[in-house]
């Protein structure tokens, strides 16, 4: 057998009158087409499931299975609902016209039809379907190339995040596995909290993605500081520390905030830099609205900064010695004080996945 063409244009005529559909036949070759003959609608099923058919002409009352059965088959079958047809008929009832449409067919011819009237309606609908395929087509190659864009544009707002990190990196107070396990942390607690109906409606996919790598900026503000000035105040109460000791535990907090809110303005509203700048300026606030530097309180706190307040007070109490469950016994008297309740109740519920 010779290859068989892939351009050829085919269209499927179904008449249980041989006059009729001998007709047809010449007058669609007659046009450049190749048709393909059958008697009823049982049959023609079996050829549209062999066949690509660019085109079916259907009589309606034909036994065994009429046109409107055979329309409705073939408009129901995702793989063939695309395909246009046209009715022929003897009747001229309005009702039957209006009946061939709701069945979501695209013509209908009265018997007996004019050679002309069939080319032209057969044109018409072939020209159609071939424009509704060339647009499918380009929707299909923008939205492949509009997709690829937002991809691009989401592995440079990642990269942004990763040149911020590799700026602390430099710093002397850097410790990658404190670093490490705070992100881990923020991104098991933020997928708890997902679960939440709290907090189910805010946090997506996209927010854990982000919180994973923006957690690690909350230490951003810290440019410059020696690891010894910030172990001198990092394991003192806050009522213990002078005036000239609060305002140099405030100031990273500004500092980070500063550099993060430059960044923003000139990265056309990095969603990751954006809630960087959440966390860096606001992982000191607390639940009651005691913390600093603005004294926020409950949920006036960005989300994200909570869940690394939180997260960084566990984990300083681990590298102090502490195991989870003892942890948590420490930081419980402030639940609803320093924390988020929820989130922290959130916290005791996972320990096993808490590193």
């Amino acid at each position: 057998m010779g290859e068989e063409k892939k351009d050829v244009t085919r269209i499927l005529i179904v008449d249980d009158v041989e006059t009729n559909r001998f007709t047809l036949r010449d007058i669609i070759a007659d046009m450049g087409f190749q048709p393909i003959l059958t008697e009823n609608g049982e049959q023609a099923l079996k050829i549209v499931e062999r066949f690509p058919l660019q085109l079916i002409i259907s009589d309606i009352a034909m036994p065994v299975m009429d046109g409107y059965e055979l329309c409705k088959r073939v408009k129901a079958n995702p793989e063939t609902r695309d395909i246009p047809i046209i009715f022929i008929s003897a009747f001229d009832d309005p009702a039957e016209i209006v009946k061939g449409f709701e069945l979501k067919g695209e013509d209908y011819i009265v018997k007996p039809f004019i050679p002309e009237v069939v080319k032209a309606r057969v044109q018409v609908h072939i020209q159609v379907a071939e424009n509704k395929k060339i647009m499918q087509e380009m929707n299909r190659k923008l939205s492949a190339s509009v997709n690829e864009q937002l991809k691009r544009m989401e592995v440079e707002k990642q990269n942004a995040l990763y040149v911020l990190l590799r700026m602390i990196k430099e710093y002397p107070s850097y410790d990658e596995d404190v670093m490490k396990r705070l992100s881990d942390n923020c991104k098991t607690l933020s997928e708890a909290l997902q679960l939440t109906n709290e907090y189910g409606n805010q946090i997506s996919d996209g927010y854990i993605n982000t919180i994973e790598l923006a957690s690690q900026l909350c230490y951003l503000g810290q440019v410059g500081n020696s690891r010894e000035e910030l172990d001198r105040i990092r394991d003192r109460k806050w009522a213990d520390l002078s005036d000239e000791e609060k305002e140099f535990k405030k100031l990273h907090t500004v500092v980070g905030a500063n550099i993060l809110q430059d960044v923003y303005e000139h990265s056309l509203k990095n969603d990751f830099i954006l809630m960087s700048l959440h966390i860096a300026k606001s992982h000191h606030e607390n639940w009651d609205g005691s913390g600093f530097p603005e004294g926020l309180k409950e949920n006036e706190i960005p989300l994200s900064a909570q869940i690394v307040h939180i997260l960084r007070d566990y984990d300083e109490l681990v590298r102090k010695g502490s195991d989870f469950d003892t942890a948590i016994q420490q930081m419980e008297p402030d639940a609803g004080v320093v924390y988020n309740p929820v989130i922290f109740n959130v916290l005791k519920k996972i320990g096993r996945q808490i590193r």
